[in-house]
């Protein structure tokens, strides 16, 4: 490839393109998703909500990005992550807007669907860029720092919204949503301007050069799609999926309803939260990429699991406290190793592929734990069992994990199977 010899002095663009994710990702994901369980206070006190139909309110959401990971990975390959970026997060930021107009829970249902259709659209292509700019042995910190995206979202809601509840009322969730709507939209004319698709666009390597040939990738148009490792990643992600949307989701409403902690005070725990997850996916991503993706994914599970059940044992404060540090600072790590994965089991060209197919799996767990959640608790009275639930999960996970091969190690499609 004809590239200009690097200048030491100057930063790579890749990591320019790195930062542009994280701030996309700070809306597909972040404004699109996490901000709601902020919102879901005062939402369900307008709109008079019960347990059941907030888990459903997440469902939706996430049924939406579960249909838009399978469909939109391909697609998005064709077309160029950049252009498709940017116009689902145009769909994004309008449609979060008009959901401010809503009345009723079905309603709210339907916009749900299609602001998680718009969220996918834009999350895998913007992750799966960490594959195409950056060798394997930087693709974790990479993909940890677009996923970071997630926490400064997290930050600008608990700081915004409980201000703007105070300040407005019952109806501040829907002036918060139109001000994340409009932030969506800016966003999206930024990654429109700054991203490019592959480092060949501007006659660069990728960050830490040429990768070898991938393990799966060049066996055929089917190989993501029948490749046993690929599958054993994503049933690790859909438990992923099950565990955190749970905690995410539900810990505000346990800190207001189950605690008694007012909601600004909630708001603070869940801009510290935000806080400490900005450190999650360049932490655990760059020892992913120094122990290995199957440590990586241990060690994440690990202190999720104790932090489930951090909550579900109801111990005093200073456990909360411990639960929020655990949860923060491992809260975005395991989509950043997913991410870099894909990229060593299926090689640059195939990783968005393979990445909008077990996300696929991530969102029937992510769409399947909130309902759940919500179910438990209403049969029990409390979040306690769906937190132990969450924790179950997560140590299946850990199981999952610690029978994972290696990239060199890794089953092969047999070529008879694609031709």
């Amino acid at each position: 490839m004809n590239s200009f010899p690097p200048d030491k002095k100057r930063i790579h663009y890749g990591w320019i393109i790195a930062f542009v994710g994280m701030i996309c990702i700070t809306a597909a994901l972040g404004f699109c998703r996490f901000t709601l369980g902020m919102l879901l206070p005062s939402m369900s006190a307008e709109l008079d909500l019960a347990y059941y139909q907030r888990g459903f309110i997440s469902s939706a959401n996430l049924l939406g990005y579960l249909v838009s990971a399978l469909l939109i990975a391909r697609l998005s390959v064709r077309t160029g992550p950049r252009i498709f970026i940017f116009c689902a997060l145009v769909a994004a930021g309008i449609s979060i807007t008009l959901a401010t107009l809503i009345k009723g829970f079905a309603s709210l249902l339907l916009f749900n669907v299609v602001i998680g259709l718009c969220s996918a659209a834009a999350s895998v292509p913007s992750m799966g860029l960490a594959s195409a700019w950056f060798s394997k042995g930087l693709r974790g910190r990479a993909a940890g720092l677009i996923v970071v995206g997630s926490g400064i979202a997290i930050m600008v809601s608990g700081a915004l919204i409980p201000h703007i509840n105070q300040a407005v009322g019952i109806h501040g969730w829907r002036l918060s949503w139109r001000i994340l709507g409009v932030a969506t939209v800016v966003i999206a004319c930024i990654a429109f301007a700054a991203l490019r698709n592959r480092p060949q666009e501007l006659n660069l390597a990728p960050v830490g050069g040429e990768d070898p040939l991938p393990v799966i990738s060049g066996m055929g148009e089917k190989s993501i799609y029948l490749n046993k490792t690929i599958y054993h990643l994503g049933a690790i992600y859909f438990l992923f999926g099950l565990s955190y949307m749970i905690y995410s989701m539900f810990i505000v409403t346990v800190l207001v309803e189950e605690r008694g902690f007012p909601e600004n005070t909630a708001g603070v725990f869940w801009m510290w939260l935000g806080f400490l997850s900005l450190f999650s996916g360049p932490v655990f991503g760059a020892l992913s990429d120094r122990l290995g993706r199957k440590t990586g994914f241990i060690m994440v599970f690990s202190l999720q699991t104790i932090s489930y059940l951090l909550i579900a044992t109801r111990l005093p404060g200073a456990f909360l406290y411990l639960s929020i540090l655990f949860f923060g600072i491992t809260a975005w790590s395991i989509p950043g190793i997913m991410a870099a994965s894909m990229g060593d089991y299926a090689g640059a060209d195939k990783a968005t592929e393979a990445l909008g197919l077990v996300t696929f799996i991530l969102g029937i767990g992510q769409m399947s734990g909130p309902a759940i959640a919500g179910v438990v608790a209403q049969r029990v009275g409390s979040f306690s069992a769906s937190f132990f639930l969450a924790a179950t999960f997560a140590c299946l996970a850990i199981i999952l994990s610690v029978f994972l091969k290696p990239p060199g190690d890794a089953p092969a499609t047999p070529p008879e199977l694609t031709s």
